[in-house]
């Protein structure tokens, strides 16, 4: 998530430079050809507006559903954030021995809560790694100049900007290495983390530690956070429509190959100044429908390690310091810093 007030004019250079040369060169290419009348075409404006005006809505419809999708994921984490609270109150509220009757020393009473509250932090750790394994439509997984660019982006302005290896040694300290070698070799261990923890409610109702009710409303918290993941991976497993995700690409760029048949010949009427302006009026035109086109396309998959994804990993380590505050330690990792201008 980008973190900066403005987007500054050297990054936009340099996010896309390569779009304004093509651009550029196109747009000299056809002026070069009616320079020399090597060509004499000229279309009316009327119909390249009317394709115009036709793409600028087509590539909005496209931008409002990547930004629902993206806003959608945010709000699922913002769930999570709740929810895990929720989670670190009740195993430090009913995690007790009210119930029991046969008193467990506090220490004992202390490693449960540890326990069940270091296994969810776990979880958050599993889930995300798990959320940042490319899908086949993504960027990264795209071969070509698409893909390149995608692994440039995300070593530069993505996860590459952190230390992405801290998931796996952070889940090995969370969970013990028996649990933790049983339950990574799962396909989903997210899903199996989660399951651990019913099971371990259940021992602890068996053992007294916790009664029926505190039981259901802890299980019901565990559903909750099943529902919250099963969001999140709707998103990430299941793409914006080809449709649409593709079509507009295609749309942009007839409008694009049709503009300067038409601009260009109306500007050179000018004057001269007008045939040379014709170079970069054009190709400005052209550079904002290209604009257009890449922001809701890299905006549509808010989980794939880069500059405009949900910050996880921020957000992962808010949730632990507050969960292990809980437990009264002292000793806690550092918040996660933006670097660059991008929070990951």
């Amino acid at each position: 998530m980008m973190v900066t007030k403005g987007v500054s004019i050297f990054k936009l250079i340099a996010w896309t430079g390569h779009h304004i040369l093509w651009l550029l060169g196109l747009m000299s290419g056809v002026v070069a050809l009616y320079h020399f009348n090597i060509i004499e075409i000229s279309i009316p404006w009327l119909p390249i507006s009317v394709i115009g005006t036709a793409v600028a809505f087509y590539a909005g419809f496209k931008n409002n559903q990547a930004y629902d999708r993206m806003w959608e994921a945010r709000k699922i984490w913002g769930g999570i954030i709740n929810d895990s609270r929720s989670w670190g109150m009740m195993v430090d509220g009913y995690i007790t021995n009210l119930f029991t009757e046969n008193k467990l020393p506090a220490n004992q009473i202390h490693q449960i809560k540890q326990r069940l509250i270091y296994r969810h932090i776990g979880w958050l750790y599993a889930h995300r790694s798990q959320l940042l394994v490319p899908t086949p439509w993504e960027h990264a997984s795209q071969s070509g100049h698409t893909g390149r660019t995608a692994k440039y982006y995300q070593e530069k302005f993505g996860v590459g900007l952190i230390d992405d290896d801290i998931t796996r040694r952070e889940l090995k300290s969370f969970l013990p290495k028996d649990e933790h070698d049983r339950l990574i070799a799962n396909v989903n261990t997210a899903t199996q983390i989660i399951n651990e923890q019913s099971r371990d409610l259940k021992a602890l109702r068996e053992q007294a530690i916790i009664e029926d009710f505190r039981h259901m409303e802890m299980v019901n918290l565990l559903k909750s956070f099943y529902t919250l993941q099963g969001k999140n991976e709707r998103i990430k497993k299941f793409p914006l429509p080809r449709q649409y995700a593709n079509m507009s690409r295609y749309f942009v760029g007839i409008f694009i190959l049709l503009l300067p048949f038409s601009m260009i010949p109306e500007l050179m009427k000018i004057s001269d100044t007008g045939f040379w302006l014709s170079i970069p009026i054009t190709a400005l035109i052209g550079w904002v429908y290209v604009m257009m086109e890449i922001i809701g396309d890299y905006t549509e998959n808010p989980f794939q390690g880069m500059a405009n994804d949900i910050p996880m990993m921020s957000l992962c380590r808010v949730i632990e310091i507050d969960l292990r505050e809980m437990l009264g330690e002292t000793d806690l990792p550092p918040a996660i810093k933006a670097k660059n201008g991008v929070l990951m």
